[in-house]
């Protein structure tokens, strides 16, 4: 695999940063809004990558018969960007990777199914991030991942063809995007990975377990 790869794009939330605790205070004012207790460490872990819509399906779970998810996701929203970055992180090793990626001449995107205005919000706080060539966002193409639009958009944009890139990212449907998108597929070990998740089921290329070892590649 090495010297075939020629670009790496990566998912955002549980690959690049560790948003859970803003995301997941957000969904827990919306719970408390209904009466509800907050969403247990375990759902977090397991759901901060399937965004607004997972964590609220689990916080709610039978309460939410009756309720519009759609409504309920709207004021997600509206929690979640008046406190977009009190304890976001990048995860430990990302500069590093970065830095690397550029240093050998290897360009590198972002493919996230955030919504385009909160990846607007909160990427200038970080900014080597804002050093990517490409940002695609959930609204960024008709359809969003697991469908490959949104990657194939990235890697047009990066001038490099679908079959010489890898796609990083923490959740399956990442996986199922990439093999889609005709790229190379690797799971972020790191990330939002549940408990009863088993990444080795999911047929990806190559597995993670630190940052700094997507270095090795180059």
């Amino acid at each position: 695999m090495k010297g075939i790869i020629k670009a790496v794009l990566f998912d955002l939330d549980g690959t690049l940063l560790d948003t859970a605790p803003d995301m997941a205070n957000a969904a827990n004012n919306v719970l408390k809004d209904h009466g509800l207790p907050p969403l247990k460490p375990e759902q977090v872990q397991a759901l901060t990558s399937h965004g607004a819509r997972g964590l609220l399906k689990a916080g709610f779970g039978n309460a939410l018969e009756g309720k519009n998810i759609d409504e309920l996701r709207l004021a997600f929203l509206d929690h979640y960007a008046t406190s977009i970055c009190i304890d976001t992180n990048l995860y430990a090793g990302v500069n590093e990777l970065l830095n690397g990626l550029s240093e050998k001449g290897i360009p590198w995107g972002i493919v996230t199914n955030k919504p385009g205005f909160l990846t607007g919000m909160l990427l200038p706080y970080f900014p080597e991030l804002l050093q990517a060539r490409t940002i695609v966002c959930a609204d960024t193409t008709p359809h969003a991942k697991p469908h490959p639009a949104p990657l194939l958009h990235g890697a047009s944009i990066l001038a490099i063809a679908p079959e010489q890139c890898l796609y990083v990212g923490d959740i399956e449907n990442d996986i199922v995007a990439a093999k889609a998108a005709s790229m190379y597929s690797a799971v972020a070990g790191w990330g939002y990975i549940g408990k009863d998740d088993d990444p080795c089921l999911w047929e990806a290329d190559l597995i993670f377990n630190k940052v700094e070892e997507i270095l090795s590649l180059f």
